[in-house]
């Protein structure tokens, strides 16, 4: 997988993030991607090639490799990457959809026209509700790879010898595994740098939800202080109420009252004389 295309992508995401999705960012690629392309592959690309076990019975090497090792790490990190960075891909590709809406607007309507967004990449609307569920998702993305990890691999070490019992082994053999300590230094490194990115992710979330909250609650408390100092707003409302439900309440009656009378050239010879 070409990784230098993955990152130009995600590098346009720095301009709709707040301070801590950039950090999250910054995290990502730097103490995760980078630490992925350097040292794990490298670290694990003789995992299966020097797993030794003292039998010569052919084809037991294999399938203890495979029972210890269902999933290889280098793959799971690959996959929970890949999964861990969509989101922020689908707040950019929302971002671009907002953009070419606004440009096929204006040129139907005219330069001069009212806009349809002050802003694109204002976390406002529909967009805020994609950075949201883009935060949740990436958080429990973390959370169930470290889950899966941790089941396969409990306590997320691996242990220098290991004990194998599955046919065709004629018996219980041990199995050695290449440079246990190294690995268990970037297993745990990966791990926790994912749980900062949860960590993260959630107070980012956490983050967005008060600011909404804090400027739903600012907006009513000014609507109410307009209010307060305009009284005739509440009267005009209040007029403008009661003349629509006595509207109402004429098309519902049966008898309807004289706006004029029924000969009304009788009515305008009265009136001169």
């Amino acid at each position: 997988m070409n990784w230098a295309i993955f990152e130009g992508l995600l590098s346009g995401v720095n301009k709709y993030s707040t301070a801590f999705g950039r950090i999250w960012l910054s995290l990502v690629f730097i103490f995760r991607v980078l630490v992925y392309l350097v040292t794990a592959e490298r670290v694990w690309s003789d995992d299966h090639k020097d797993f030794d076990c003292n039998t010569k019975q052919p084809g037991c090497s294999n399938v203890c490799f495979d029972e210890f090792f269902p999933v290889s790490h280098v793959r799971l990190w690959a996959l929970q990457l890949i999964l861990v960075t969509c989101p922020s891909l689908l707040v950019v590709m929302h971002v671009a959809y907002r953009e070419a809406r606004e440009k096929k607007h204006l040129e139907a309507a005219g330069e001069g026209s009212r806009r349809l967004y002050l802003d694109p990449g204002k976390k406002r609307g529909g967009l805020w509700w994609t950075y949201v569920c883009s935060l949740v998702f990436k958080a429990g993305v973390d959370a169930t790879f470290l889950y899966v990890f941790h089941s396969f691999y409990p306590k997320y070490t691996l242990p220098p010898v290991v004990k194998c019992h599955v046919a065709p082994c004629p018996n219980t053999v041990d199995c050695f595994i290449s440079k246990p300590s190294e690995k268990n230094i970037f297993t745990l490194f990966m791990v926790i740098t994912a749980a900062i990115c949860i960590l993260l992710n959630l107070v980012e979330l956490a983050y967005l939800v008060s600011k909404r909250c804090r400027e739903c609650l600012a907006a009513r408390k000014a609507q109410a202080t307009y209010v307060g100092h305009h009284p005739d707003y509440v009267t005009s409302s209040c007029k403008q109420e009661d003349l629509l439900s006595g509207d109402l309440i004429f098309l519902g009656s049966d008898t309807h009252p004289p706006l004029l009378p029924d000969h009304p050239r009788d009515h305008v010879k009265k009136t001169v004389l």
